[in-house]
Order: C-alpha cells, then sequence, then structure tokens
C-alpha cells in the first residue's frame, strides 16, 4: 500500500496578491488602448510629413506601451503563486503552480537521500546554512509559518531547500528520512 499526500501552499493574506492582480489587468487594458489608440496618428504623421526628431518622444512612448502590455500579458499570472508538495512513498515532488493556470516542475527527491532536515527555527539550520558554499533554494511563500528545510550534496554541490510543509507531510518526511537525519540542534 502506498503512502501518498499532497498539499498546496497558498499565501495567507492574498487580498495584497489579489490587488496587484488586477491593477496589472488595469494598466495591462491602458497601456494597450494607448498604443491602439497612438498607432494610428503616428502613421499619419510619418507618412504625411516624414520622421522627425520631435516625434522620437511619441515612438518611444508607443513602444514602452506595447512592450509593457505585452510584459504584463506573459507575467501577470506569477502573482498569484502557490507551491504544490507531493509525497509518495519517500519521494518528494515540488511544482510551482501560477494562478491555478500553469504548472512548473521544480523537482524532485528521495528523503533517504538527505544528509538532514529540520525546522529552520533549529540551531541545525543556521550551522548548514553558515557553510562555505552553499546554495539555498526557497519554495514557500510565507515567512511567518513553520518552515523546514532539507540538506543535501548533489553533484559536489552543496544544497540546501526550505519549503512549508503541514505538521502532517513533516511528521512522513521525518518518518521516511531514516534515523538522525532529522535534526533539532
Amino acid at each position: 500500500m502506498d503512502v501518498f499526500h499532497e498539499e498546496v501552499v497558498v499565501k495567507n493574506n492574498t487580498a495584497l496578491q489579489s490587488a496587484m492582480y488586477i491593477m496589472s489587468i488595469i494598466i495591462m487594458v491602458l497601456s494597450g488602448a494607448y498604443a491602439l489608440i497612438m498607432i494610428n496618428p503616428l502613421i499619419f504623421v510619418i507618412s504625411s510629413e516624414g520622421f522627425s526628431t520631435a516625434l522620437i518622444p511619441n515612438i518611444v512612448l508607443f513602444l514602452m506601451s506595447i512592450a509593457s502590455c505585452v510584459l504584463i500579458f506573459l507575467y501577470k499570472d506569477r502573482i498569484k503563486t502557490e507551491y504544490e508538495y507531493t509525497f509518495t512513498n519517500g519521494i518528494l515532488d515540488f511544482a510551482k503552480v501560477f494562478n491555478n493556470r500553469k504548472r512548473k516542475n521544480l523537482g524532485s527527491m528521495n528523503v533517504r537521500n538527505v544528509e538532514a532536515c529540520g525546522l529552520v527555527s533549529s540551531g541545525s539550520f543556521t550551522r548548514f546554512s553558515s557553510m562555505r558554499g552553499v546554495k539555498i533554494t526557497n519554495w514557500f511563500l510565507n515567512r511567518d509559518s513553520e518552515l523546514f528545510y532539507f540538506y543535501f550534496v548533489k553533484s559536489n554541490e552543496k544544497q540546501m531547500i526550505v519549503i512549508e510543509p503541514s505538521e502532517h507531510l513533516r511528521n512522513m518526511i521525518i518518518k521516511f528520512a531514516g534515523a538522525g537525519k532529522y535534526q533539532v540542534n
């Protein structure tokens, strides 16, 4: 029988996130509308009078409005980000989900292969994170929650991953990690 657990980590306070998302859509629409309004007069002036240096500010504003519209369209979903942790028989998969639509797989790890794990609030995290050459990867959203870390060496590179699991998932990780890997101090 498989041991399976899946959870999604969302931002605790979503009011700012929602406001930023709505604001980005408003800015995208306004900059797109400005670009559409400005294209006809620019083409008319350039075709009738020719190109002049007096048109450069208008052309720059036109190009900036198009660029902002396209960039906001491409990246607006990243404002609403969630992390997904899937635990199956000691294998922990990580994914980043954008606006409940786009999913980016971040990686997978066997918790038996970690050298140490524990709470970020413990002294062991400070000890491992202060080591020279450690690359720390943060896959969490809420700094005030109880964060959990993994320390491992992969391809001769010291790495740490910090996540935000529930107490149930933490207990499963500790159980499958093996004796002596859960560090308290």
